[in-house]
């Protein structure tokens, strides 16, 4: 079973680990074309800060803002992975690289379709968030984004802070 610490995570294949804001400011264009899957890491094991607003683009005029109560009961406390996703598959042409870009857009306010973990806009240090993915070539993301979820409800006893579904 993968441990959710940044030693683990990388010698279980995931590399990157830029911050949110880096992955911003070049458009992603040092997360591979492949697909994969993909954690957002928090260094810090101190209790967050929320905004009262999300930074999230309203997708089909959806604000993503939800209570800061909300917020602080979906938070795991001493994990380190707070979002599990993943890109492409069988059925899906997206890559790692597609994903972010998505994703990073939606943290930008644009109305862009990435709601899938939108708490991450909502927390005061988004932008300093670490995003580590691991690009697959046979394993179907799907399946491997759900073993690792699997994993870290087993060792937290919930889901990972942002991610809603599953």
């Amino acid at each position: 079973m993968m441990q959710f610490i940044k030693q683990s995570l990388a010698e279980n294949g995931f590399q990157g680990f830029i911050s949110i804001c880096q992955l911003k400011s070049e458009n992603c264009t040092s997360v591979p074309r492949q697909m994969g899957v993909y954690v957002i890491f928090r260094e810090s094991l101190t209790p967050p800060a929320f905004r009262a607003v999300s930074i999230g683009g309203h997708f089909k005029s959806k604000d993503p803002t939800v209570p800061e109560h909300l917020l602080r009961e979906q938070w795991v406390v001493d994990a380190m992975v707070i979002y599990i996703g993943k890109a492409g598959g069988r059925s899906q042409t997206a890559t790692l690289q597609s994903r972010m870009r998505q994703y990073m857009q939606f943290g930008c306010g644009k109305p862009v379709g990435h709601r899938g973990g939108r708490f991450i806009w909502q927390l005061a240090d988004c932008e300093d968030l670490l995003v580590a993915w691991k690009p697959l070539d046979l394993q179907e993301p799907r399946q491997v984004e759900r073993e690792m979820i699997s994993d870290f409800i087993r060792i937290y006893g919930v889901k990972p802070f942002a991610n809603l579904n599953r």
